[in-house]
């Protein structure tokens, strides 16, 4: 496979998840700002913040007001990491491989950019965000649908695989990162009551609510949230899991193209010298600089991911 046809598969995969990532960070502040009207701005800036658009935001705006800060994540043209510029991207992406994806995992990604253009046409009126952004979550689970039903388990299937993985697991560390340094600004708080609904609400941005309370009970605790979220295996928003994943994808190419490359040994050493270790040993080195290494490393992965298999020829 060209490096340009793997990439395009890569960050179209890329592009996909963040669209949903995104949607699902902006149902959590929405939940938050109907709950804590005295708290909706700090709450909205955490959103901006996790996605990475806080820096761009404050260039245009100067306060926090939901319906700017939901009309920039949503649909703001300016804003390249919005949902209406991802899916666009991804759609792109999807049409330089088109020749590398079943017709049903095309016309699934076709389906979905019209579906959000339509839906994003004009600004999102707070009572229409629930279903509009439940709309966007459920594009995203036809388009897996279709890949998962139809796509040869070939390396073109791999590639996308990497990017959905690597972009979970980005996503997964930054709203752990940023939602516990909201809740706990000092190591003092640490193993004190907490803000249940906050914490819950961290689990919602990850659709691992319900989960969580299946395997834990009613508990909520910072240590558990945090185990359940980097060390589960069975939980698909976990860091373990979406590095196991990756290190599959990439043992698969590996065999494929008859070459272990640099990139296969950064994925099994992210694995096993950083989600080796039990919770209560992360939080002893401090969860902060865990997922900081944790983000850093997986960025770096990455990068040797584009230049191992060529992606800019």
């Amino acid at each position: 496979m060209l490096g340009k046809t793997a990439g395009a598969l890569y960050w179209m995969a890329r592009y996909l998840e963040r669209s949903e990532n995104n949607a699902r960070l902006i149902d959590a502040g929405f939940r938050i700002a109907l709950t804590r009207s005295n708290t909706a701005a700090a709450e909205w800036r955490s959103v901006l913040v996790t996605a990475g658009q806080d820096y761009a935001f404050r260039q245009a705006h100067e306060d926090y007001h939901s319906q700017r800060v939901v009309d920039f994540m949503l649909r703001d043209p300016a804003n390249p990491s919005s949902i209406l510029s991802v899916i666009k991207r991804a759609r792109d992406n999807a049409r330089t491989a088109r020749t590398y994806l079943t017709r049903e995992a095309w016309e699934a990604i076709n389906t979905s950019w019209m579906t959000l253009g339509t839906l994003l046409k004009r600004p999102v009126r707070e009572d229409d965000l629930p279903d509009v952004l439940a709309a966007i979550r459920q594009q995203s689970g036809l388009v897996r649908g279709a890949f998962a039903g139809t796509m040869l388990r070939n390396d073109g299937y791999n590639f996308s695989r990497l990017g959905t993985f690597l972009e979970r697991a980005d996503n997964t560390a930054r709203i752990l990162d940023v939602k516990y340094y909201l809740l706990l600004p000092s190591v003092a708080h640490i193993g004190t009551s907490i803000d249940n609904v906050q914490w819950e609400t961290i689990l919602r941005s990850v659709s691992a609510h319900r989960a969580y309370h299946w395997l834990y009970g009613t508990e909520i605790s910072a240590l558990k949230i945090a185990e359940f979220l980097i060390l589960y295996r069975q939980m698909p928003r976990s860091l373990a899991f979406c590095c196991d994943k990756m290190n599959d994808n990439l043992g698969w190419l590996a065999r494929a193209y008859g070459e272990e490359t640099e990139a296969v040994r950064m994925g099994a050493s992210i694995c096993n010298d950083r989600l080796s270790r039990p919770i209560a040993a992360i939080f002893d080195g401090g969860l902060h600089e865990f997922i900081t290494d944790f983000l850093r490393a997986n960025a770096a992965l990455a990068r040797q991911i584009e230049r191992d298999y060529r992606f800019v020829e």
